[in-house]
C-alpha cells in the first residue's frame, strides 16, 4: 500500500471516529438511568468545563492576544454551541425518536454551505435543486416514520420537531458567528479560543445548577452522589464530554489534514448515520420502512449537496488564486 493510500485509509478511520464520538450527543435521554436527563447534562458540562480549565491553563500565555470582551464572546458561544446546542439534541430524541433529530442536524453541513453560497456565490444554484428536493423529501419521511411510532405522541413529535429546529439554529448561528471571530484571530490562539468555549459552557452550567435544584429538575441530590449508584452517570458523561469534544475535535483536525476537502465534507453525514443506529439501538428495533426511506434520502442529499458544493468552490477558489484563505477550516467543539 502506497504512503497516499495509508494517508487516504488513515484519514477516513479518523473521520469515522471523529463522526462516531459527534454521534454520543445523541444517546444522552437513553444513559441516564434512575437521573434524570438534567442530571446527565449537568454532570457531562461541569466535566467539559474542567476540560476547558486545563486547556486555558495550558494556553494561558496566549491570553494577553484576545481583549476582554473576546473572551466573553469566546465563552458565550460555548455556551450557545456546546451547552444549548446539546440541551437541544438530548430534548428533541427524548421526544421525537432515534430518527428525526439526527434527520434535522444532518443538514447542517448543506445549510452553512447554502449561507456561504448566498454570501459569495461559487455554485449556480439550479444545481444544488435535486440534493435540495432529496433532503426535504427526506425530513419529511422522517417526520411521518417518526410520528406513527408508537411511542411517540402527537404533541412529543411536535416537541421533537422544535428541539431539533432550535438545535440546527443554534449550530447554524454557533458556526457563523465562530468562523467569522476566528478568521480574524492569530493562529496560535485557535486552542485557547476552543478551550474558552468550554468553560463557558461550563460556567454557564455551574449558573444553572441552583435553578434546576429550586425546580426540582435534579435527581441526584435526593438519589446520591455516590459511585456505587451515580457511576454509571459519571461514566456516561465523562464518555460523551470527552467523546464528543476532545476526541472528536482531535480526531476530525488529524482527519482533514489527510482527505481531500470533497471526501471529508462528505463524510460529516456519517454523524446522522451513528446518532440513528446507536438510537435505534437504544430502542432495542430497527428502522421503518419510512424512517429508512427518510434517512437515506437526507444523507444522500447531503452526499450530492456536498458535493457539488465543494467541487465548484474549489474549483473557483483554485481560479481565484486564493486556495488556501477560503478552505482553511476551523475546528469546532461540539
Amino acid at each position: 500500500m502506497t504512503s497516499s493510500h495509508t494517508s487516504l485509509f488513515a484519514g477516513v478511520v479518523l473521520a469515522l471516529i471523529a463522526t462516531l464520538g459527534w454521534a454520543l450527543n445523541f444517546i444522552a435521554p437513553y444513559v441516564t438511568g434512575d437521573y434524570s436527563l438534567y442530571d446527565l447534562m449537568a454532570v457531562r458540562f461541569l466535566i467539559v468545563g474542567g476540560l476547558g480549565v486545563v486547556g486555558v491553563l495550558l494556553c494561558r500565555g496566549q491570553l494577553r492576544r484576545l481583549r476582554p470582551g473576546q473572551l466573553w464572546l469566546a465563552a458565550a458561544l460555548g455556551a450557545l454551541g456546546c451547552l444549548g446546542y446539546g440541551l437541544c439534541i438530548a430534548a428533541g430524541v427524548m421526544f421525537g425518536g432515534p430518527v428525526l433529530t439526527p434527520a434535522f442536524v444532518g443538514m447542517v453541513p448543506v445549510l452553512l454551505a447554502l449561507i456561504g453560497n448566498t454570501r459569495h456565490k461559487t455554485v449556480q444554484w439550479r444545481r444544488l435543486v435535486l440534493p435540495l428536493a432529496c433532503l426535504t423529501l427526506g425530513l419529511v419521511l422522517s417526520n411521518i416514520g417518526s410520528l406513527h411510532q408508537p411511542s411517540v405522541g402527537n404533541r412529543s413529535w411536535l416537541a421533537g420537531v422544535l428541539f431539533s429546529l432550535s438545535a440546527v439554529a443554534l449550530w447554524l448561528g454557533f458556526s457563523v458567528i465562530n468562523q467569522k471571530q476566528l478568521a480574524n484571530l492569530p493562529a496560535q490562539v485557535t486552542g485557547l479560543w476552543t478551550a474558552l468555549m468550554l468553560v463557558g459552557a461550563g460556567g454557564t452550567t455551574l449558573c444553572l445548577l441552583p435553578v434546576m435544584y429550586t425546580l426540582g429538575l435534579l435527581e441526584l441530590p435526593s438519589l446520591g452522589f455516590g459511585f456505587a449508584h451515580a457511576g454509571p452517570l459519571y461514566a456516561w458523561s465523562l464518555t460523551i464530554a470527552v467523546m464528543s469534544t476532545v476526541v472528536g475535535a482531535w480526531a476530525w483536525n488529524a482527519a482533514t489534514r489527510r482527505l481531500p476537502m470533497v471526501l471529508s465534507g462528505q463524510l460529516i453525514a456519517l454523524e446522522s448515520l451513528f446518532a440513528t443506529l446507536l438510537g435505534l439501538g437504544f430502542h432495542g428495533r430497527w428502522p421503518s420502512l419510512m424512517e429508512t426511506a427518510g434517512l437515506a434520502a437526507v444523507l444522500s442529499g447531503v452526499v450530492m449537496a456536498i458535493r457539488i458544493i465543494l467541487t465548484e468552490g474549489a474549483s473557483t477558489t483554485r481560479t481565484r488564486g486564493i486556495w488556501c484563505r477560503k478552505t482553511r477550516k476551523p475546528s469546532l467543539p461540539r
